[in-house]
């Protein structure tokens, strides 16, 4: 027997207009790549999306077309997240940090019919341009009087919503349409699409302050440090709408000093972002003596937070919350508020029980699954890879099979590449990782396309990459190899030859010659042995206590 209610879709655009009704006098704070400070309320904010709709509309964009951005944190931004996903179409956000090879890529396999990109992209897509897609259109995210000159035709933003309506017929489309398009990075290969729906975005959105309780509440303001096309900010620039919280938006500003100012200034209760940003911040927090007036809340992700960075901060009185996630969970999967019996405890244990990847969140169920491929316990203790599943966790990847057979199980369960352990509570602690990636400012850098790289020069008979740790990027990776014969190239002579493939930063600190590379049973190269032999080994830009 089925039950006699309503079944209306889960529609993204519901979020801004419930925004606009019920939280007018909340809205998007932008510090814009123009220099000033702009503000709308969301009532505004859905006027202009309508507007977007329209132009998009006329510009042929249909339902499915993917529109991507190039894009900062701002409310330009966020209006592209509603009007395209609101009218049908897939918002296609893109990580600039990648390189050359990768941005090509990602924009070709996505198919993207219309790009948006920042004053600061202007020159990255004029470097591109030669080898982008025939019939991408360009529109740069400013107004008339900071359109700049191009060497590719662009339209401008700001021109092209004035003379547009601020209402739109938005469709009643089915739950199951794509919404949203992001790309991993540092995977192994290609980089490969997680293909949002209306239903995985909107559930996501619902389910993270259910979970999260410490970080919202109506008229608070939080702020996104985690970029817009970083897995759509961690869900913010749904949940603060849904939640009634002013979104403030940094821009291209993310130093200490400049955060600092914008949390006191605009009185942000809640940040979210990589360990690396609030590193920064605290080395300011340091400087001043003090913690911005109004300051309460940090969540961490991306990586590990250090404990000693949990303290300092919980000893200001900022309630700092680690989630862990990934881009194909939407991306939140845990949360990192304690259970109650934590209000009393004593610092250190509260301390301590931070330092872990948080509990799962509402919606998700996990799988630890040991060596011989059977379910691990979730005692704390048992160690294994792990799974997931859930409505806000992807089923495949977008146009990619192959890579979709090699991480779903037979039962649809998504394999993480994590290993890890969960106890009765939920508390997830990540142990390791299956696949040899570098994590480095919160950003993927796989191991393997390192080593490949490195292989194709002649001097080089064999290598491996680790990630050595770094208390301000978490890992860097450093290379070890095998020389194929007398010479032994520099470490610049090696990353000049492996440049061509990679962005700068996802080049190796170091390279370390050696005799021979140590095997497993296998006959596979042992980078536990390897860590192992490098346990007393710094960093080159830390030796000496440089920092």
């Amino acid at each position: 027997m089925q039950g006699a209610m309503m079944h209306r879709p889960l529609r993204i655009i519901d979020i801004l207009r419930h925004a606009a009704e019920a939280h007018s006098e909340e809205g998007i704070v932008s510090a814009r790549v123009e220099g000033d400070l702009h503000r709308q309320s969301y009532a505004q904010t859905l006027a202009r999306a309508a507007g977007l709709a329209h132009a998009l509309t006329a510009l042929g964009v249909r339902m499915g077309d993917r529109v991507a951005t190039l894009a900062w944190n701002g409310h330009r931004h966020v209006e592209l997240y509603y009007a395209v996903s609101g009218m049908g179409a897939v918002c296609h956000t893109i990580n600039p940090r990648l390189a050359r090879e990768q941005l090509l890529y990602i924009i070709h396999h996505a198919g993207d019919r219309m790009l948006f990109l920042d004053l600061t992209f202007v020159p990255l897509v004029e470097a591109l341009r030669p080898d982008l897609p025939e019939g991408l259109r360009f529109v740069i995210l400013t107004d008339a009087a900071h359109m700049p000159e191009t060497t590719f035709d662009a339209l401008c933003y700001e021109e092209m919503l004035a003379a547009q309506p601020d209402s739109f017929n938005w469709p009643d489309l089915p739950e199951d349409t794509a919404s949203g398009l992001c790309y991993t990075s540092g995977t192994t290969g290609n980089p490969k699409g997680a293909l949002y729906s209306h239903r995985s975005t909107v559930l996501h959105a619902l389910q993270v302050p259910i979970c999260q309780t410490s970080s919202f509440r109506a008229g608070r303001r939080v702020l996104p440090v985690v970029p817009l096309f970083h897995v759509n900010a961690w869900g913010l620039p749904y949940i603060a709408p849904l939640t009634g919280m002013t979104l403030v938006m940094p821009g291209p500003n993310l130093d200490g000093p400049s955060l600092f100012r914008l949390i006191e200034g605009e009185g942000v209760y809640s940040a979210w972002g990589v360990p690396t940003v609030w590193a920064g911040l605290l080395a300011e927090i340091e400087a001043q003596g003090r913690i911005p007036h109004g300051f309460g809340d940090l969540v961490v992700g991306g990586s590990a937070a250090p404990r000693v960075m949990i303290a300092a901060y919980e000893a200001r009185g900022v309630n700092v919350a680690q989630a862990w996630g990934m881009t194909e969970m939407s991306p939140i999967g845990t949360h990192g508020v304690l259970p109650p019996r934590y209000e009393d405890a004593p610092f250190e244990d509260r301390i301590a029980a931070k330092c872990c990847a948080g509990r799962r969140m509402f919606g998700l169920e996990f799988k630890i699954v040991g060596d011989d491929g059977h379910p691990q316990p979730h005692d704390g203790a048992a160690v294994g890879e792990l799974y997931v599943r859930g409505n806000t966790v992807i089923s495949g990847y977008f146009e990619n099979e192959e890579a979709t057979r090699a991480a779903m199980d037979a039962e649809g369960w998504f394999g993480t590449g994590d290993v890890a352990s969960v106890d009765p509570e939920g508390r997830l602690v990540i142990r390791d990782r299956a696949k040899d990636l570098v994590k480095s400012g919160g950003e993927w850098i796989s191991s393997i396309d390192l080593e490949n790289a490195a292989l194709s020069h002649p001097a080089i008979a064999a290598c491996a990459v680790v990630a050595m740790p770094h208390p301000k990027w978490d890992e860097r990776p450093v290379l070890v190899a095998v020389a194929a014969g007398p010479a032994r190239p520099t470490l610049e002579e090696v990353q000049s030859h492996m440049e061509p493939h990679f962005a700068r930063w996802q080049l190796p600190d170091d390279l370390i010659w050696v005799e021979e590379l140590p095997l497993t049973a296998t006959g596979k190269v042992s980078k536990l042995t390897i860590r192992e032999r490098m346990a007393d080994y710094v960093l080159p830009g830390l030796r000496g206590g440089a920092a």
